[in-house]
Parts: structure tokens; C-alpha cells; sequence
């Protein structure tokens, strides 16, 4: 089990990047864009370092949704290694099965 701080910051984390998300893809967006003047993609660039550092996306951390656990996450169920296969076995997740042949 992951502490419990740890878990209460990545929670965090997910509020500021929902908060600023708009805000951040516009700024990036002419950032990024060549047909906008030197000026202002330097503005923006600017704008975009005086927002939070945790409202950044790619700060964000996939953790076991049960545990915690911020390594060996599965995307497609949001849960750790060691409690997929716990679940699997137990026959919670719908079909997975043990590997035989």
C-alpha cells in the first residue's frame, strides 16, 4: 500500500491539470504555431512557465487504483500487476484467464 501522501498529491495533480487544462492547450497551441509573430510565441512560452508546475500533464503518475502502487499499472484497468492477477484468479475480471497450453 502506497502512502497515503502520495497518493493525496497525485490526486492533486489530477484537479490541476482539469483546472488549467484549456488554458495550457491554448498556450501551447501558439506556442507551437510558426504563422504567429517571434513575440508572441515568446509570450506565450512565458505564460505557459508561469503556470503551476504540477498543472503540467506530463507530471501526472498512473497508480493502482486499490493500492496505490505508482509502477507495473495496466492502462486498461487502472490496477497493479500483483492485483490483476489477484483479481484473475479469483475470477473477478471478466475474461481473463490463467494462461495454459
Amino acid at each position: 500500500m502506497a502512502k497515503q501522501a502520495l497518493i493525496e498529491r497525485e490526486l492533486k495533480r489530477d484537479r490541476l491539470v482539469a483546472k488549467y487544462a484549456a488554458k495550457h492547450a491554448e498556450l501551447k497551441a501558439i506556442a507551437t504555431d510558426f504563422k504567429r509573430s517571434d513575440e508572441e510565441r515568446a509570450a506565450a512560452r512565458l505564460g505557459l512557465q508561469k503556470l503551476p508546475r504540477n498543472a503540467n500533464p506530463t507530471r501526472q503518475r498512473n497508480r493502482c487504483a486499490i493500492t496505490g502502487r505508482p509502477r507495473g499499472t495496466f492502462r486498461q484497468f487502472g490496477l497493479g500487476r500483483a492485483k490483476i492477477r489477484e483479481l484473475a484468479f479469483q475470477g473477478n475480471i471478466p475474461g481473463i484467464t490463467k494462461a495454459s497450453w
